[in-house]
Protein backbone atom coordinates (compact mmCIF):
# COMPACT_ATOMS: atom_id res chain seq x y z
CA UNK A 1 0.00 0.00 0.00
CA UNK A 2 1.52 3.40 -1.04
CA UNK A 3 2.32 6.21 1.76
CA UNK A 4 -1.02 8.44 0.65
CA UNK A 5 -3.05 5.64 0.83
CA UNK A 6 -2.18 4.57 4.01
CA UNK A 7 -2.48 8.02 5.15
CA UNK A 8 -5.67 8.55 4.07
CA UNK A 9 -6.83 5.25 6.00
CA UNK A 10 -5.21 6.63 9.44
CA UNK A 11 -7.67 10.21 8.61
CA UNK A 12 -10.65 8.22 8.06
CA UNK A 13 -10.41 5.60 10.91
CA UNK A 14 -9.52 8.82 13.33
CA UNK A 15 -13.09 10.27 11.51
CA UNK A 16 -14.84 6.90 12.43
CA UNK A 17 -13.52 6.91 15.83
CA UNK A 18 -14.73 10.42 16.74
CA UNK A 19 -18.20 9.82 15.26
CA UNK A 20 -18.65 6.63 17.03
CA UNK A 21 -17.60 7.74 20.43
CA UNK A 22 -20.07 11.56 19.20
CA UNK A 23 -22.75 8.92 18.34
CA UNK A 24 -23.08 7.49 21.49
CA UNK A 25 -24.48 10.66 22.43
CA UNK A 26 -27.76 9.34 20.76
CA UNK A 27 -27.22 5.24 20.72
CA UNK A 28 -25.70 3.75 23.62
CA UNK A 29 -24.74 0.38 22.64
CA UNK A 30 -23.95 -2.12 25.10
CA UNK A 31 -20.45 -2.97 25.57
CA UNK A 32 -20.33 -6.28 25.55
CA UNK A 33 -22.37 -7.23 22.52
CA UNK A 34 -20.77 -3.73 20.99
CA UNK A 35 -17.22 -5.09 21.18
CA UNK A 36 -17.91 -8.47 19.77
CA UNK A 37 -19.61 -6.97 16.31
CA UNK A 38 -16.93 -4.00 16.27
CA UNK A 39 -14.73 -7.60 16.07
CA UNK A 40 -16.76 -9.56 13.85
CA UNK A 41 -16.93 -6.68 11.39
CA UNK A 42 -12.80 -6.50 11.46
CA UNK A 43 -12.27 -9.85 10.72
CA UNK A 44 -14.95 -9.43 7.61
CA UNK A 45 -12.02 -6.94 6.78
CA UNK A 46 -9.74 -9.07 6.79
CA UNK A 47 -11.75 -11.59 4.53
CA UNK A 48 -13.15 -9.04 2.40
CA UNK A 49 -10.10 -7.57 0.67
CA UNK A 50 -12.21 -5.23 -2.18
CA UNK A 51 -14.52 -3.92 0.83
CA UNK A 52 -12.49 -4.27 3.74
CA UNK A 53 -11.84 -0.61 4.45
CA UNK A 54 -15.26 -0.05 4.70
CA UNK A 55 -16.32 -2.91 7.01
CA UNK A 56 -12.71 -1.80 9.14
CA UNK A 57 -14.19 1.71 9.60
CA UNK A 58 -17.47 0.80 10.53
CA UNK A 59 -16.34 -1.52 13.17
CA UNK A 60 -13.93 1.18 14.41
CA UNK A 61 -16.92 3.35 14.74
CA UNK A 62 -18.79 0.43 16.71
CA UNK A 63 -16.21 0.46 18.70
CA UNK A 64 -15.94 3.92 19.51
CA UNK A 65 -19.85 3.65 19.70
CA UNK A 66 -19.76 0.91 22.61
CA UNK A 67 -16.61 2.64 24.27
CA UNK A 68 -18.35 5.90 24.98
CA UNK A 69 -21.83 4.25 25.88
CA UNK A 70 -19.69 2.62 28.64
CA UNK A 71 -18.50 6.01 29.36
CA UNK A 72 -21.48 7.36 29.63
CA UNK A 73 -23.08 5.19 31.83
CA UNK A 74 -20.04 5.13 34.18
CA UNK A 75 -20.39 9.06 34.31
CA UNK A 76 -24.42 9.02 34.88
CA UNK A 77 -23.60 6.64 37.68
CA UNK A 78 -24.36 8.58 41.35
CA UNK A 79 -24.42 6.91 44.54
CA UNK A 80 -24.93 10.43 46.15
CA UNK A 81 -28.17 10.92 44.25
CA UNK A 82 -30.29 8.74 46.03
CA UNK A 83 -28.62 10.30 49.33
CA UNK A 84 -30.34 13.99 48.07
CA UNK A 85 -32.13 15.41 50.94
CA UNK A 86 -29.44 13.70 53.94
CA UNK A 87 -27.47 16.03 55.62
CA UNK A 88 -24.09 13.84 57.26
CA UNK A 89 -20.16 14.92 58.03
CA UNK A 90 -18.23 14.64 54.37
CA UNK A 91 -14.51 14.54 53.55
CA UNK A 92 -13.64 16.45 49.95
CA UNK A 93 -11.13 17.49 47.55
CA UNK A 94 -11.36 20.66 46.03
CA UNK A 95 -10.13 20.55 42.24
CA UNK A 96 -10.37 23.71 40.66
CA UNK A 97 -10.66 27.24 42.46
CA UNK A 98 -13.67 28.76 43.38
CA UNK A 99 -15.63 31.22 41.71
CA UNK A 100 -17.63 33.81 43.91
CA UNK A 101 -20.53 35.41 43.74
CA UNK A 102 -22.63 38.10 46.23
CA UNK A 103 -24.56 34.89 47.90
CA UNK A 104 -22.27 31.95 47.64
CA UNK A 105 -18.87 30.62 46.45
CA UNK A 106 -19.18 27.30 43.99
CA UNK A 107 -16.29 25.11 44.26
CA UNK A 108 -15.69 22.13 42.08
CA UNK A 109 -14.62 19.50 44.50
CA UNK A 110 -14.87 15.68 44.89
CA UNK A 111 -16.66 14.13 47.86
CA UNK A 112 -14.45 11.06 48.81
CA UNK A 113 -16.44 10.03 51.96
CA UNK A 114 -19.73 10.90 52.79
CA UNK A 115 -20.95 9.76 56.19
CA UNK A 116 -19.96 5.90 56.12
CA UNK A 117 -19.97 5.94 52.52
CA UNK A 118 -16.85 6.28 50.24
CA UNK A 119 -18.54 7.94 46.86
CA UNK A 120 -15.40 9.51 45.04
CA UNK A 121 -18.08 11.32 43.29
CA UNK A 122 -17.28 14.88 41.59
CA UNK A 123 -19.73 17.58 43.66
CA UNK A 124 -20.69 20.44 43.29
CA UNK A 125 -19.35 22.70 46.98
CA UNK A 126 -21.28 25.65 47.65
CA UNK A 127 -20.00 27.83 50.88
CA UNK A 128 -21.24 30.83 52.11
CA UNK A 129 -19.23 33.92 51.36
CA UNK A 130 -15.68 34.79 52.49
CA UNK A 131 -12.11 33.06 52.41
CA UNK A 132 -12.03 30.61 49.59
CA UNK A 133 -10.09 27.30 50.27
CA UNK A 134 -7.44 26.58 47.43
CA UNK A 135 -7.33 24.21 44.86
CA UNK A 136 -5.83 21.06 46.16
CA UNK A 137 -6.85 21.46 49.79
CA UNK A 138 -8.60 18.66 51.38
CA UNK A 139 -11.78 19.80 53.59
CA UNK A 140 -14.09 18.37 56.60
CA UNK A 141 -17.38 19.72 56.39
CA UNK A 142 -20.58 19.21 57.80
CA UNK A 143 -23.62 19.78 55.03
CA UNK A 144 -26.85 18.89 53.23
CA UNK A 145 -26.49 17.36 49.71
CA UNK A 146 -28.88 18.77 46.98
CA UNK A 147 -30.21 18.64 43.89
CA UNK A 148 -28.95 21.12 41.19
CA UNK A 149 -31.17 23.77 39.56
CA UNK A 150 -33.31 23.24 37.11
CA UNK A 151 -33.37 25.44 33.78
CA UNK A 152 -33.55 28.96 34.25
CA UNK A 153 -32.64 32.04 32.51
CA UNK A 154 -31.95 30.48 29.74
CA UNK A 155 -29.43 27.65 31.80
CA UNK A 156 -30.25 24.47 33.07
CA UNK A 157 -27.92 23.94 35.39
CA UNK A 158 -28.42 20.43 36.26
CA UNK A 159 -28.19 19.38 32.90
CA UNK A 160 -24.76 21.62 32.67
CA UNK A 161 -23.72 19.80 35.65
CA UNK A 162 -24.99 16.03 34.73
CA UNK A 163 -22.40 16.13 31.71
CA UNK A 164 -19.50 16.45 33.98
CA UNK A 165 -20.50 13.77 36.12
CA UNK A 166 -21.98 16.02 38.86
CA UNK A 167 -25.27 15.01 40.43
CA UNK A 168 -25.51 16.75 43.98
CA UNK A 169 -24.85 19.95 45.59
CA UNK A 170 -23.14 20.00 49.32
CA UNK A 171 -24.06 23.13 51.06
CA UNK A 172 -22.13 23.68 53.71
CA UNK A 173 -22.11 26.52 56.09
CA UNK A 174 -18.59 25.47 57.69
CA UNK A 175 -15.17 24.18 56.84
CA UNK A 176 -11.67 23.43 57.75
CA UNK A 177 -8.41 22.30 55.76
CA UNK A 178 -7.64 18.42 57.18
CA UNK A 179 -4.72 17.98 54.09
CA UNK A 180 -4.60 18.45 50.52
CA UNK A 181 -4.69 15.73 47.73
CA UNK A 182 -1.24 14.01 46.47
CA UNK A 183 -0.48 11.99 43.34
CA UNK A 184 -0.67 13.38 39.81
CA UNK A 185 -3.39 16.05 41.28
CA UNK A 186 -1.57 17.59 44.11
CA UNK A 187 1.36 18.04 41.33
CA UNK A 188 -1.31 19.66 39.37
CA UNK A 189 -2.53 21.68 42.46
CA UNK A 190 1.06 22.42 43.20
CA UNK A 191 1.96 23.92 39.14
CA UNK A 192 -1.10 25.55 39.42
CA UNK A 193 -0.04 27.54 42.65
CA UNK A 194 3.42 28.06 41.52
CA UNK A 195 2.63 29.51 38.07
CA UNK A 196 -0.56 31.49 39.89
CA UNK A 197 1.86 33.40 42.36
CA UNK A 198 4.80 33.87 40.20
CA UNK A 199 2.51 35.32 37.03
CA UNK A 200 1.65 38.73 38.51
CA UNK A 201 4.24 39.21 41.84
CA UNK A 202 3.74 42.73 43.00
CA UNK A 203 0.31 43.30 40.93
CA UNK A 204 -3.15 43.67 42.52
CA UNK A 205 -6.29 44.09 41.60
CA UNK A 206 -7.66 43.59 37.95
CA UNK A 207 -4.21 43.53 36.17
CA UNK A 208 -3.34 40.67 38.44
CA UNK A 209 -6.91 39.04 37.72
CA UNK A 210 -6.52 39.69 33.75
CA UNK A 211 -3.07 38.16 33.54
CA UNK A 212 -4.31 35.15 35.69
CA UNK A 213 -7.28 34.55 32.92
CA UNK A 214 -5.63 34.77 29.71
CA UNK A 215 -2.53 32.78 31.41
CA UNK A 216 -3.96 30.06 33.22
CA UNK A 217 -7.80 30.20 32.20
CA UNK A 218 -9.25 31.41 35.20
CA UNK A 219 -11.52 34.41 34.91
CA UNK A 220 -13.01 34.05 38.51
CA UNK A 221 -11.19 37.18 39.80
CA UNK A 222 -12.75 39.55 36.97
CA UNK A 223 -15.69 41.15 38.18
CA UNK A 224 -19.03 40.37 36.02
CA UNK A 225 -18.52 43.93 34.29
CA UNK A 226 -15.51 42.94 32.99
CA UNK A 227 -16.08 39.64 31.76
CA UNK A 228 -19.58 41.12 29.66
CA UNK A 229 -17.19 43.49 28.14
CA UNK A 230 -15.23 40.85 26.73
CA UNK A 231 -18.15 38.57 25.32
CA UNK A 232 -19.87 41.40 24.30
CA UNK A 233 -16.30 42.66 22.32
CA UNK A 234 -15.83 39.21 21.40
CA UNK A 235 -12.50 39.27 23.10
CA UNK A 236 -13.85 36.71 25.73
CA UNK A 237 -11.86 33.82 24.02
CA UNK A 238 -8.35 35.78 25.38
CA UNK A 239 -9.57 33.83 28.97
CA UNK A 240 -9.96 30.72 27.70
CA UNK A 241 -6.68 29.36 27.50
CA UNK A 242 -5.69 28.32 23.28
CA UNK A 243 -2.92 26.65 21.28
CA UNK A 244 -1.57 30.27 20.94
CA UNK A 245 -0.55 29.22 24.78
CA UNK A 246 0.54 26.13 24.25
CA UNK A 247 3.40 27.08 21.26
CA UNK A 248 4.41 29.68 23.63
CA UNK A 249 5.15 27.20 26.57
CA UNK A 250 6.94 24.81 23.88
CA UNK A 251 9.27 27.25 21.92
CA UNK A 252 10.03 29.08 25.60
CA UNK A 253 11.52 25.75 26.65
CA UNK A 254 13.23 25.03 23.08
CA UNK A 255 14.61 28.22 23.24
CA UNK A 256 16.33 27.99 26.42
CA UNK A 257 17.16 24.82 25.62
CA UNK A 258 18.99 26.38 22.70
CA UNK A 259 20.43 28.80 25.11
CA UNK A 260 22.11 25.89 27.12
CA UNK A 261 23.39 24.34 23.78
CA UNK A 262 21.67 21.08 24.73
CA UNK A 263 20.93 18.96 21.89
CA UNK A 264 17.26 18.96 19.82
CA UNK A 265 16.64 15.43 21.12
CA UNK A 266 17.12 16.88 25.00
CA UNK A 267 14.88 20.07 23.72
CA UNK A 268 11.87 18.21 22.45
CA UNK A 269 12.03 16.30 25.46
CA UNK A 270 11.41 19.57 27.13
CA UNK A 271 9.09 21.00 25.67
CA UNK A 272 6.95 17.77 25.63
CA UNK A 273 7.23 18.00 29.67
CA UNK A 274 6.77 21.98 29.70
CA UNK A 275 3.43 21.18 27.34
CA UNK A 276 2.43 18.28 29.97
CA UNK A 277 3.11 20.72 33.20
CA UNK A 278 0.83 23.52 31.78
CA UNK A 279 -1.66 21.61 30.96
CA UNK A 280 -1.57 20.12 34.48
CA UNK A 281 -1.45 23.14 36.10
CA UNK A 282 -4.12 24.83 33.61
CA UNK A 283 -6.50 22.23 34.01
CA UNK A 284 -8.96 20.13 31.86
CA UNK A 285 -10.24 22.75 29.66
CA UNK A 286 -11.03 21.54 26.18
CA UNK A 287 -9.08 24.26 24.53
CA UNK A 288 -6.01 23.35 26.57
CA UNK A 289 -6.20 19.89 26.37
CA UNK A 290 -6.93 19.56 22.35
CA UNK A 291 -3.84 22.14 22.36
CA UNK A 292 -1.63 19.96 24.85
CA UNK A 293 -2.42 16.83 22.83
CA UNK A 294 -1.55 18.57 19.34
CA UNK A 295 1.69 20.13 20.82
CA UNK A 296 2.85 16.85 22.57
CA UNK A 297 2.19 15.14 19.12
CA UNK A 298 4.55 17.67 17.44
CA UNK A 299 7.02 17.05 19.42
CA UNK A 300 6.44 13.13 19.68
CA UNK A 301 6.57 13.11 15.71
CA UNK A 302 9.97 14.70 15.42
CA UNK A 303 11.42 12.61 18.21
CA UNK A 304 10.40 9.56 15.79
CA UNK A 305 11.33 11.16 12.80
CA UNK A 306 7.46 10.84 12.19
CA UNK A 307 5.57 13.01 9.50
CA UNK A 308 3.54 16.01 10.99
CA UNK A 309 -0.30 16.17 9.76
CA UNK A 310 -2.48 18.49 11.77
CA UNK A 311 -5.58 17.70 10.79
CA UNK A 312 -4.42 13.71 12.31
CA UNK A 313 -3.59 15.79 15.71
CA UNK A 314 -6.79 17.46 16.09
CA UNK A 315 -8.35 14.16 15.39
CA UNK A 316 -6.39 12.42 18.08
CA UNK A 317 -7.24 15.61 20.46
CA UNK A 318 -10.89 14.93 20.13
CA UNK A 319 -10.79 11.08 20.34
CA UNK A 320 -8.92 11.77 23.89
CA UNK A 321 -11.61 14.11 25.32
CA UNK A 322 -14.46 12.44 23.75
CA UNK A 323 -12.82 8.59 24.95
CA UNK A 324 -12.85 10.35 28.51
CA UNK A 325 -16.15 11.91 28.67
CA UNK A 326 -18.56 11.96 25.47
CA UNK A 327 -20.54 14.65 26.83
CA UNK A 328 -17.92 16.77 25.77
CA UNK A 329 -19.20 17.21 22.38
CA UNK A 330 -22.09 18.45 23.41
CA UNK A 331 -19.76 21.65 25.57
CA UNK A 332 -19.53 25.12 24.55
CA UNK A 333 -15.46 24.57 24.99
CA UNK A 334 -15.23 21.79 22.79
CA UNK A 335 -17.50 23.04 19.88
CA UNK A 336 -16.21 27.06 19.48
CA UNK A 337 -12.21 25.22 20.37
CA UNK A 338 -12.09 22.67 17.42
CA UNK A 339 -14.83 24.96 15.17
CA UNK A 340 -12.15 27.49 15.51
CA UNK A 341 -9.41 25.58 14.84
CA UNK A 342 -10.96 24.18 11.64
CA UNK A 343 -11.85 27.62 10.34
CA UNK A 344 -7.97 28.13 10.91
CA UNK A 345 -7.22 25.37 8.37
CA UNK A 346 -9.52 26.15 6.06
CA UNK A 347 -10.61 29.26 5.48
CA UNK A 348 -7.91 31.54 6.99
CA UNK A 349 -5.35 30.78 4.06
CA UNK A 350 -8.19 31.93 1.20
CA UNK A 351 -9.11 34.92 3.63
CA UNK A 352 -5.50 36.12 3.65
CA UNK A 353 -4.99 35.45 -0.22
CA UNK A 354 -8.40 37.86 -0.23
CA UNK A 355 -6.79 40.44 1.49
CA UNK A 356 -3.39 40.53 -0.56
CA UNK A 357 -4.85 42.81 -2.53
CA UNK A 358 -5.49 45.59 0.18
CA UNK A 359 -2.86 48.25 1.67
CA UNK A 360 -2.70 46.06 5.18
CA UNK A 361 0.63 44.93 6.57
CA UNK A 362 1.04 41.60 6.85
CA UNK A 363 0.34 40.77 10.64
CA UNK A 364 -2.67 42.82 10.19
CA UNK A 365 -4.21 40.77 7.62
CA UNK A 366 -3.52 37.63 9.41
CA UNK A 367 -5.22 38.74 12.36
CA UNK A 368 -8.07 40.26 10.08
CA UNK A 369 -8.47 36.69 8.27
CA UNK A 370 -8.00 34.74 11.95
CA UNK A 371 -10.76 36.87 13.61
CA UNK A 372 -13.03 36.67 10.41
CA UNK A 373 -12.58 33.01 9.71
CA UNK A 374 -12.95 32.00 13.87
CA UNK A 375 -15.96 34.57 14.10
CA UNK A 376 -17.81 33.33 10.63
CA UNK A 377 -17.59 29.38 12.08
CA UNK A 378 -18.21 29.86 15.70
CA UNK A 379 -21.35 32.54 15.62
CA UNK A 380 -23.79 29.50 15.08
CA UNK A 381 -22.56 27.95 17.82
CA UNK A 382 -22.51 31.13 20.20
CA UNK A 383 -25.51 31.57 19.70
CA UNK A 384 -26.95 28.36 20.26
CA UNK A 385 -25.23 28.26 23.50
CA UNK A 386 -25.52 31.93 24.98
CA UNK A 387 -28.07 33.40 22.54
CA UNK A 388 -25.35 36.13 22.17
CA UNK A 389 -23.53 37.21 18.75
CA UNK A 390 -20.73 39.88 18.92
CA UNK A 391 -20.47 41.94 15.83
CA UNK A 392 -17.39 43.98 16.45
CA UNK A 393 -15.19 41.22 17.17
CA UNK A 394 -13.00 41.60 14.44
CA UNK A 395 -12.43 45.15 15.07
CA UNK A 396 -11.63 44.41 18.79
CA UNK A 397 -9.49 41.80 17.66
CA UNK A 398 -7.58 43.96 15.58
CA UNK A 399 -6.87 46.06 18.43
CA UNK A 400 -6.46 43.76 21.07
CA UNK A 401 -3.31 41.18 18.56
CA UNK A 402 -0.56 43.80 19.46
CA UNK A 403 -0.75 43.19 23.26
CA UNK A 404 -1.57 39.36 23.50
CA UNK A 405 1.71 37.86 22.74
CA UNK A 406 3.85 40.06 24.40
CA UNK A 407 1.52 39.91 27.18
CA UNK A 408 1.70 36.17 27.25
CA UNK A 409 5.50 36.01 26.58
CA UNK A 410 6.21 38.44 29.78
CA UNK A 411 3.93 36.61 32.21
CA UNK A 412 5.54 33.26 31.27
CA UNK A 413 9.05 34.91 31.63
CA UNK A 414 7.94 36.17 35.31
CA UNK A 415 6.86 32.59 36.32
CA UNK A 416 10.85 31.52 34.93
CA UNK A 417 12.60 34.71 36.90
CA UNK A 418 10.45 34.56 39.75
CA UNK A 419 12.50 31.30 41.45
CA UNK A 420 16.29 32.90 40.21
CA UNK A 421 15.22 36.70 40.75
CA UNK A 422 12.04 38.00 42.21
CA UNK A 423 12.76 41.43 41.80
CA UNK A 424 13.58 40.86 38.26
CA UNK A 425 10.18 38.80 38.03
CA UNK A 426 8.05 42.31 39.94
CA UNK A 427 9.70 44.63 37.24
CA UNK A 428 8.56 42.12 34.37
CA UNK A 429 4.93 41.72 35.90
CA UNK A 430 4.64 45.77 36.50
CA UNK A 431 5.68 46.17 32.61
CA UNK A 432 3.27 43.27 32.00
CA UNK A 433 0.30 45.35 33.63
CA UNK A 434 0.21 47.72 31.00
CA UNK A 435 -0.57 45.31 28.59
CA UNK A 436 -3.08 43.84 31.12
CA UNK A 437 -4.54 47.37 31.31
CA UNK A 438 -4.89 47.85 27.51
CA UNK A 439 -6.50 44.67 27.41
CA UNK A 440 -9.25 45.25 29.92
CA UNK A 441 -9.29 49.00 27.71
CA UNK A 442 -9.96 47.34 24.58
CA UNK A 443 -13.10 45.07 25.71
CA UNK A 444 -14.30 48.03 27.71
CA UNK A 445 -14.00 50.51 24.69
CA UNK A 446 -15.33 47.92 22.22
CA UNK A 447 -17.88 45.82 24.42
CA UNK A 448 -19.24 49.40 25.62
CA UNK A 449 -20.22 50.23 22.15
CA UNK A 450 -23.98 50.62 20.76
CA UNK A 451 -24.82 47.14 18.71
CA UNK A 452 -21.65 45.67 20.16
CA UNK A 453 -23.86 42.68 21.12
CA UNK A 454 -27.16 41.43 19.50
CA UNK A 455 -28.80 39.14 21.82
CA UNK A 456 -32.34 38.83 20.38
CA UNK A 457 -34.21 36.63 17.68
CA UNK A 458 -35.66 39.83 16.11
CA UNK A 459 -31.83 41.70 16.13
CA UNK A 460 -30.72 38.29 14.49
CA UNK A 461 -33.06 38.27 11.99
CA UNK A 462 -32.26 41.99 10.83
CA UNK A 463 -28.93 41.39 10.57
CA UNK A 464 -29.36 37.84 8.61
CA UNK A 465 -31.66 40.19 6.17
CA UNK A 466 -29.54 42.82 5.76
CA UNK A 467 -26.62 40.85 5.04
CA UNK A 468 -28.73 38.72 2.21
CA UNK A 469 -29.63 42.10 1.26
CA UNK A 470 -26.13 43.14 0.51
CA UNK A 471 -25.17 40.03 -1.08
CA UNK A 472 -27.87 40.15 -3.25
CA UNK A 473 -27.22 43.50 -4.35
CA UNK A 474 -23.04 42.81 -4.65
CA UNK A 475 -23.25 39.63 -6.38
CA UNK A 476 -24.18 40.95 -9.94
CA UNK A 477 -21.46 43.30 -9.62
CA UNK A 478 -18.84 41.42 -8.35
CA UNK A 479 -19.54 38.29 -10.83
CA UNK A 480 -18.66 39.52 -13.92
CA UNK A 481 -15.37 41.12 -12.28
CA UNK A 482 -14.12 37.84 -11.05
CA UNK A 483 -15.24 36.15 -14.26
CA UNK A 484 -13.34 38.78 -16.24
CA UNK A 485 -10.03 38.09 -14.13
CA UNK A 486 -10.31 34.44 -14.64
Amino acid sequence: MKPGRRWSLAHAAAAALCAGLAGSNLVRAPFGPGLVAALALALAATLAPGRGAIALLASVMLAGTAWGGARLEAIDRSPLARLIGTAARARVEVTAPARRSRFDQRVPAVAVTWGRLEPHEPILLKLPPGRAPPQGAILEVVGRLAEPRGPKNGFDERTWLRRRGVHAVLRADEWRIVGHRGGLGGIADRLHAGIGHSIAPGLRGERAALLEGVVLGDDGGLSQDLRDRFRASGLYHLLAVSGQNVVLVAGGALLVAWLLGVSRMLAEVAALLSILGYVLAVGAQPSVVRAGIVGALGSLAWLTARARDRWYFLLVGAIALLAWNPYTLLDAGFQLSFAAVAAIFVLVPRLQRWLEGYPLSRPLREVIAVSAACGLVTAPITWMQFHTLALLAVPANALAAPAVVPLLGLAFLSVALDPISHGAAVAVAWLNGWFAAYLAGCARFVGGLPGAQIRTTRALLVLVAGVLLLAAYSWPRWRPSSSRSI
